[in-house]
């Protein structure tokens, strides 16, 4: 194995993460039409229902009943960073935000202190199927801001940096969307103001890649101390990293303190890079929680079985929103915006 390739790693559907990340999951399903109530248009007899993360006539329902999703659940102490490439989520939290985003939408969530969400994937079309390809990821914060007060954000698909690669003029070129970070003196968009992202020396880079066959990217060196992991996550060929033929489905730990080049073999290729120094600090999670000791762990569950973080102002727990609407986010301090 190269010395720059550190490990390599077969994946599925809930990813390895490194310091600063601690998970990745990776939902592709292929939902029927909708219905009216924007839920599958087929009968979910022989789903473990509220439980159902089985693929079954290639879809799951999560823990959603009626509708695909995460019904209201509970956050602290870290950050999710959600990547629809396909399809549509409904967001709702206990602070009385709510928008819709998809097809090429991120949403930024500092949950900090506590807060409450769902996220719901309307089934949006009662003429044709709904594909949905999402990312969810989750940021660590360090202590300091752990307990900041919740945000999020939205980063408008037309308005996040795509750019497009080509080692020389002639070369096949790859595709870069630049959800965090930088590369090749084109940035990201701001995330959160309190974000272990918004930190230039985090070196926090999340880079989603679709390479054209025999494509080759370099991806240029940060510092020994930064984690990096390319996730070669589709594909029917391979990925060369030095030597190596990595096959798809595969988590590739890089040694960040050296250039590497990337050369795509005979198919497309998508892979998605996370990258970013480590919290150097104690790492407790317990589900939605995450901390830096047992006891703020327990403190956590305590404070959500007095409080519930702010309670849940909508009428059920898993909202979504109507029909007809389009993409919108409606923050926690009460302003509104539209997609552009």
């Amino acid at each position: 194995m190269s010395h720059r390739i550190l490990r390599i790693q077969q994946i599925d559907f809930q990813w390895p993460m490194e310091n600063p990340f601690i998970f990745c999951a990776h939902h592709k399903d292929f939902y029927p039409k909708g219905d009216e109530h924007q839920g599958p248009s087929v009968p979910l007899s022989g789903r473990q229902l509220g439980e159902d993360f089985a693929i079954k006539d290639g879809f799951r329902m999560y823990h959603g009943t009626k509708i695909p999703g995460f019904p209201m659940h509970p956050h602290r102490g870290f950050e999710t960073v959600t990547v629809v490439t396909k399809g549509f989520v409904d967001h709702f939290d206990s602070k009385g935000a709510c928008g819709r985003y998809g097809n090429g939408d991120v949403q930024w969530l500092t949950t900090g202190a506590g807060c409450q969400h769902a996220e719901m994937f309307p089934l949006v079309s009662s003429e044709e199927e709904n594909p949905l390809e999402l990312f969810q990821i989750w940021l660590n914060l360090p202590a300091k801001d752990k307990f900041t007060t919740p945000a999020y954000k939205m980063l408008w698909s037309e308005d996040i940096p795509v750019i497009t690669i080509s080692e020389h003029d002639y070369n096949p070129k790859t595709k870069m969307t630049i959800i965090a970070g930088s590369y090749g003196g084109h940035k990201a968009l701001m995330p959160c103001a309190a974000s272990y992202a918004a930190n230039e020396a985090s070196c926090v880079n999340i880079l989603l890649l679709e390479m054209e066959p025999y494509a080759m990217l370099t991806l240029p060196a940060i510092s020994a101390t930064c984690n990096r992991n390319l996730y070669y996550y589709e594909g029917d060929g391979v990925v060369t990293i030095g030597p190596e033929e990595v096959p798809s489905s595969r988590r590739i730990k890089l040694d960040a303190a050296h250039p590497i080049e990337i050369a795509n073999g005979s198919k497309v290729s998508k892979i998605l890079i996370l990258e970013g120094e480590p919290i150097n600090e104690p790492v407790v999670s317990y589900g939605p929680f995450v901390m830096n000791t047992e006891k703020e762990i327990r403190d956590a569950f305590s404070e959500y079985q007095h409080t519930h973080f702010g309670g849940w102002p909508w009428h059920r727990p898993d909202p979504v929103n109507p029909k007809g609407s389009g993409g919108f986010a409606k923050y926690m301090d009460g302003t509104e915006e539209s997609r552009p």
